[in-house]
């Protein structure tokens, strides 16, 4: 007995594992060296004591845990417990704890024991491990999500919502505005001028408004942590935030109240660069999330940055390609309605969505000898530049072939003959001539879909017209056809872009358009507007032309009506 009692006793003053025994009221009665080391508190401090009276750091309710195990029996094995002692007071531990209630030979209950073991490396070890697959993970999602398309505003959505709330509370992605410019520079000195391109947040804040707004230009004073991070070319880091690193992180002195406020604690800006060039900067808030960013994040964040900036910067190219084409498209398109004699004309052009590039689609009317009017509404496939430089071409050639006073199929043939020298083209075609005196029309197409008729007093209709082949496809004839067209009526003529789409049947948009040509008065400004808002939807990947034209009385036509 003597030798199993020193044994017992040894037992638990050399083991590496801290013990205690607690009584039924929760109250320390022994604990063994090794404890005393982990709490920092010697054992006579310990006894008589409740755990939350030794320990007030813990994360847990240990009593809780330990009644538990006192009324049921029942032994709570490796149980996490996290929180600080007074043994290390700077620094989190982990241990895993087991407890199980003591009994005597008569089942009489007697307290709780409890081991514990120091955790805390292989939790350190195990949190790594964690947050390593988190970033790649991370990593891998913004390969996915980033640069999905051409447009800059959601390319720089995309990278912020990548970088929310796993790295951040508040991402906010800022463009060099001469970057937009197409003043590309290697380096940058001095303030800068941005335009906030985006700005996302872990869920509803107040912070919103201490961002700069996306879409305004902004001027970023050289003390502004941004303008440094593009000025240096480097991340700047603030572990941790004070009242001296509010001002060079807000735009604002209402800005630094807003930030204060939410408890803005880490800041994180990492540079924007592609091909050698500052395009911009990934400004990095945290504010809920209680860790400060580390060098691990930064890395992190870099990644994101160059991985985005590549896609930035094919999104600024192409913008800037895209508004070449468009300008190019628009200067060559009528700027003003010509004066026409017995016709009233509204015309629209729409250009495509900002991710795809501009197409080839033109609208024109042209006066002619005799009170005459050509109308013209033209498709040439493709799109970019080359689309819109062969537009000029054939709306060039087509003036060319009006000023002849050919029929409709004639004007049609010539340009088929000078469409097939234009290499790889094909183009749509609808070409119209209104002689007011006469109070006719005659029209051809080309591979076009048919104009609408709106006549008071009478349902609008499809024009039932022979379809022809498209431009470019050569030798086949084109047929003229020839309607009345009283004072009042008016012709639609239209681009597939307006009609078209991937989701709905043809007819069934043919209809709809006609169901929106309802009301013969209506201002033809208005009817373009209508259609236009009815039809079309921000995201749709072709362009439109439309010409609206109203028979208006004349001395010779006043009273004329089919």
């Amino acid at each position: 007995m003597e030798r199993g009692l020193a044994l017992s006793v040894r037992l638990i003053e050399q083991s590496p594992i801290g013990l205690a025994v607690l009584d039924t009221d929760l109250r320390f009665v022994t604990v063994n060296p090794t404890l005393e080391r982990i709490n920092g508190v010697p054992a006579a401090d310990h006894i008589g004591r409740r755990p939350r009276e030794v320990m007030p750091h813990l994360d847990t309710d240990v009593e809780s845990t330990i009644r538990q195990v006192l009324e049921s029996g029942v032994p709570l094995l490796d149980q996490l417990a996290v929180g600080r002692t007074a043994a290390d007071p700077g620094h989190e531990h982990a241990w895993s704890v087991s407890r199980y209630r003591l009994e005597d030979p008569g089942g009489r209950v007697l307290g709780v024991a409890a081991s514990i073991v120091d955790v805390t490396e292989q939790r350190r070890a195990e949190i790594e491990a964690a947050r390593a697959r988190q970033r790649l993970t991370l990593l891998a999602d913004a390969s996915l999500r980033i640069g999905t398309t051409l447009d800059l505003e959601q390319t720089a959505r995309e990278l912020a919502e990548v970088c929310v709330p796993d790295l951040a509370d508040i991402a906010a992605v800022d463009v060099l505005d001469s970057v937009l410019q197409g003043h590309t520079a290697e380096t940058h000195e001095g303030p800068a001028q941005f335009l906030p391109l985006a700005v996302t947040t872990a869920g509803p804040t107040e912070t919103t408004p201490a961002a700069d707004p996306p879409g305004e230009l902004a001027v970023y004073d050289t003390d502004r942590l941004a303008a440094q991070c593009v000025n240096l070319r480097r991340p700047v880091r603030v572990p941790r935030v004070d009242g001296r690193d509010l001002p060079r992180i807000a735009r604002c002195p209402q800005a630094i109240e807003l930030l204060a406020r939410a408890g803005l604690h880490s800041y994180l800006a990492v540079p924007l660069t592609a091909r050698g060039e500052i395009l911009g900067v990934l400004d990095l808030k945290r504010t809920r999330n209680r860790e400060p960013f580390t060098h691990d994040d930064e890395v992190l964040a870099g990644e994101l940055a160059t991985r985005a900036a590549l896609s930035i910067d094919n999104a600024c190219w192409y913008r800037s390609q895209r508004h070449a084409a468009l300008t190019l498209q628009r200067h060559l398109l009528p700027q003003h309605p010509p004066h026409t004699v017995g016709l009233e004309v509204a015309s629209r052009y729409q250009p495509t969505a900002a991710a795809v590039e501009v197409g080839g689609d033109w609208f024109d009317a042209i006066p002619l000898d005799d009170d005459k009017t050509a109308l013209v509404v033209g498709d040439v496939m493709g799109s970019g530049t080359n689309a819109a430089a062969t537009m000029g071409q054939l709306r060039t050639a087509t003036r060319a072939y009006a000023d002849l006073d050919l029929a409709p199929a004639e004007v049609l043939a010539r340009l088929d003959h000078t469409t097939t020298r234009l290499e790889e083209t094909i183009t749509t075609c609808a070409y119209a001539i209104y002689d007011p005196h006469r109070a006719q029309c005659r029209i051809c197409l080309a591979g076009h879909l048919p104009p609408a008729l709106v006549r008071p007093g009478r349902a609008p209709q499809l024009l039932d017209l022979p379809a022809g082949t498209p431009l470019g496809v050569g030798g086949n004839p084109f047929r003229t056809a020839t309607f009345d067209m009283a004072p009042g009526d008016q012709l639609v003529l239209y681009t597939d872009g307006l009609v078209e789409t991937r989701d709905q049947p043809i007819d069934q948009r043919l209809n709809t358009l006609l169901s929106l040509l309802d009301d013969p008065e209506r201002p033809l400004e208005e009817t373009c507007d209508r259609l236009l808002h009815a039809l079309r939807h921000p995201d749709d990947h072709d362009d439109v032309a439309l010409l609206v034209a109203r028979a208006r009385p004349t001395p010779d036509n006043q009273a004329s009506r089919p």
